[in-house]
């Protein structure tokens, strides 16, 4: 809930102050980039809540980008311990059509949704001071919802990942 500060100005002499304050409330944003192999069209995923990110959560999530794409999806996740259980309960469910794979661990930088949460945290809501959870919400969907109109952004997340489409 603190505001990232990236730029700001003021008059010469005046030193340039944006009012925050200490919160408790709770953002967790879960999401999805996707590739189409053979239109090689992107799509993005996500969803919003108030509690952290659990297990139920994230095998909920892929269920739903699983039935959104009608098709069997291979997902790369990350070793956050809410996916690794998640890709368990799924296996254990006998979830056939959904095929796991898994990035080094503590290699951020190969994973395209981590580019994703970077545009939205560090450019479009730079400077922005939410003055309550409710404002942070709305605010995030609606960057997140404009990137998902953007090809060229979306493409731009897997070369930042040096993925190559």
């Amino acid at each position: 809930m603190q505001p990232v500060k990236r730029r700001t100005w003021a008059l010469r002499g005046q030193t340039p102050v944006q009012r925050a304050w200490d919160r408790h409330d709770r953002l967790s944003v879960i999401g999805a980039v996707t590739l189409s192999p053979q239109r090689q069209s992107i799509r993005l995923f996500f969803g919003v809540g108030h509690e952290n990110i659990r297990t139920a959560r994230v095998a909920a999530f892929l269920k739903y980008v699983r039935y959104e794409l009608r098709k069997p999806i291979v997902v790369v996740l990350d070793r956050f311990s809410a996916h690794r259980s998640a890709a368990r309960q799924l296996a254990d469910e006998g979830a056939t059509n959904i095929r796991f794979e898994w990035l080094p661990a503590y290699a951020p930088d190969l994973n395209p949704v981590e580019a994703l949460w970077s545009y939205t945290k560090y450019a479009d809501l730079a400077n922005f001071i939410p003055p309550n959870a409710t404002a942070l919400r709305h605010a995030v969907c609606h960057s997140i919802n404009q990137q998902a109109d953007r090809q060229p952004l979306l493409r731009s997340f897997f070369h930042a990942a040096k993925l190559k489409l």
